[in-house]
């Protein structure tokens, strides 16, 4: 479906219902020249539950307007978030979660030809994507860290430093995961203006990624 269409109908379909788009412009002018490369994560905390079929709608756009999707499995980012997801369970985890979304995406009749999986820690333990990790953690004060992840991270009275790692981590995943935009919740608005911020004052990107939000 998404060769038949133009990059103003892409557009409308990438962009319909939601809340906000951050760098609507570059994202208009990918469409001109290729397919856009977008990527939603979920970290694997718990069950998914009946209100994934939010984002998986979505989704379902993406892909219907040709784009390549990336769904990325953030298990390491589970962990961190105050331990939500215990070490030993990460793996099946994710394996169930796959089975789920899949389940969930055929049951919307989307196709699935150019939908890819991907696990956080399939990269996120490299030796590059953690020399990263220090690069950032070098310029992020913790309140800009502490106040990017305030919607996403479990706030509790004794914050465990993991914590802080959370955004920036997110913020770095764009750029190994090799996408042009990047889809989330509003909650997720504060870590995409990390995000925008400092992957070029690491020189990791020259061009600013789109980031396009639904509501919660």
């Amino acid at each position: 479906m998404g060769e038949q269409l133009s990059p103003e109908e892409k557009f409308q379909l990438i962009t319909r219902n939601l809340q906000e788009v951050l760098g609507e412009e570059r994202l208009k002018e990918i469409l001109k020249e290729r397919e856009l490369k977008v990527y939603w994560g979920t970290a694997t905390t718990g069950k998914p539950h009946v209100a994934y079929f939010v984002p998986m709608s979505k989704i379902a756009d993406f892909l219907k307007a040709g784009c390549e999707v990336t769904i990325l499995f953030a298990d390491l980012h589970a962990y961190l978030d105050n331990m939500k997801a215990p070490w030993e369970l990460l793996e099946l985890r994710v394996q169930y979660y796959e089975q789920v979304i899949k389940a969930m995406l055929e049951s919307i009749g989307v196709p699935l030809d150019k939908l890819k999986f991907v696990k956080g820690t399939d990269y996120q333990l490299s030796r590059e994507y953690t020399l990263d990790v220090y690069r950032l953690s070098s310029m992020v004060t913790e309140h800009d860290a502490k106040k990017a992840g305030a919607e996403v991270v479990k706030q509790v009275e004794h914050p465990l430093l993991s914590g802080l790692l959370y955004p920036g981590l997110q913020a770095l995943d764009e750029e190994y995961l090799k996408v042009d935009a990047q889809f989330g919740g509003v909650d997720q608005r504060k870590i995409f203006t990390l995000a925008e911020k400092f992957t070029q004052k690491l020189k990791l990107s020259l061009i600013t990624h789109p980031h396009v939000i639904s509501n919660p």
